[in-house]
């Protein structure tokens, strides 16, 4: 059965759309080269999206020899994607655009004790004007927060003794005003190793854990090339997973550093400057942090059975060596290597928006075959 006629229509606009998300503005000439389409099956496409409203004439020529060639780009008001990071320093947004450039950005402090009222407020306070400044509107938004996520709803997870509470924050129900579409809300450590696997010591590589080790304590899995997220939402909530403690005591991983005098205090924060000062000259100390990061880390193994572990965070990358020297004794081991994207939770948030925003705009051209 041959396809339809709508249908060959909708995969060659889907060609064309997809072109100049990468290439900005192209010709016709060139559009028909880079998809391998003929140039009057490309310039119907290009007539139909510009109908559309998808596409424009840039009103640039080509030069030179020839028939002159006119320039096309996506329209300027197709929309673009809100990316929000919430963490305990503050909330953070972007405007991005579908070819992934930061086009305005916007930010609001927050302390550790914010609470769930004022993590609001700083939320709308950082999206309300970006919204204002974007054309065509916000057509997606991905969220990243240093807290659990119900994968249900969005909602952020309170948990007991989570150094970051800010109660069950719905960042979904507060964007969505803002927002023409969905909004997908996800852990920061899930981002992190999105965003390792995307372009870091994990690219290419389809099963792995992602440990941060910061002022919090979390772990991404990574099974065939997707992040494991649980019934719940709470894969990877490592804090309370029993380990190693100092004098081989078995203790929750979050006590570790409680026993240690590195935590922060009336908090479950981890202290990075103490921790790294007392690290300094401190092999023992060193050890004994190694130690119990092993034991989280080889519980992953058990379970999942990476090829790697990638360490992350404030001060995981440090303590890479550490680890290693560790998981020498061990029954099983696996590479450990340092994570090597920088803000790897926003970067991670930020890829996935432009996915998501270039699916949006391509969308209707399918709807339009199916239709």
């Amino acid at each position: 059965m041959k396809p339809s006629l709508d249908l060959l229509r909708s995969m060659t606009d889907e060609h064309v759309l997809r072109t100049l998300m990468h290439r900005e503005r192209a010709t016709r000439a060139e559009i028909a080269v880079a998809t391998g389409i003929s140039k009057p099956t490309i310039s119907d496409s290009v007539r139909r999206l510009a109908a559309a409203g998808l596409l424009v004439d840039t009103g640039e020529r080509t030069t030179g020899r020839g028939r002159v060639g006119s320039y096309y780009s996506l329209a300027t008001d197709v929309g673009m994607a809100l990316v929000v990071e919430i963490a305990p320093s503050g909330v953070t947004g972007e405007a991005v655009d579908v070819f992934g450039s930061v086009v305005a950005r916007g930010s609001a402090p927050l302390d550790r004790k914010a609470g769930e009222a004022r993590t609001a407020r700083a939320l709308v306070e950082v999206a309300s004007p970006l919204s204002e400044q974007v054309t065509g509107g916000f057509r997606t938004a991905v969220v990243s927060a240093a807290d659990p996520v119900d994968r249900r709803t969005g909602a952020l997870v309170h948990l007991p003794d989570a150094p970051f509470l800010v109660g069950e924050l719905a960042p979904v129900a507060l964007l969505a005003p803002l927002v023409d579409g969905a909004v997908l809300v996800d852990n920061d450590v899930n981002w992190a190793a999105r965003a390792e696997m995307a372009t870091g010591h994990a690219s290419g590589v389809r099963d792995f854990v992602y440990l941060h080790l910061g002022e919090g304590l979390g772990c991404a899995v990574v099974s065939d090339g997707e992040v494991r997220r649980g019934h719940g939402g709470l894969a990877g909530e490592i804090a309370h997973l029993y380990t190693v403690g100092p004098n081989g005591t078995a203790m929750p991983l979050t006590e570790v550093f409680a026993s240690t005098g590195l935590r922060r205090p009336a908090s479950t924060a981890v202290d990075v400057d103490a921790l790294r000062a007392a690290t300094a000259g401190d092999s023992a100390l060193r050890a004994v942090l190694a130690s119990a990061v092993c034991g989280a880390l080889l519980a992953a193994v058990s379970l999942v059975d990476p090829e790697i572990a990638v360490l992350g965070g404030e001060w995981g990358r440090d303590f890479v060596p550490d680890v290693e020297d560790q998981l020498r004794r061990a029954a099983r081991r696996v590479p450990v290597v340092a994570a090597r994207v920088d803000e790897p939770q926003l970067t991670g948030a930020r890829a996935h928006a432009v996915e998501e925003l270039r699916e949006v705009i391509i969308e209707p051209t399918r709807a339009a075959a199916s239709g």
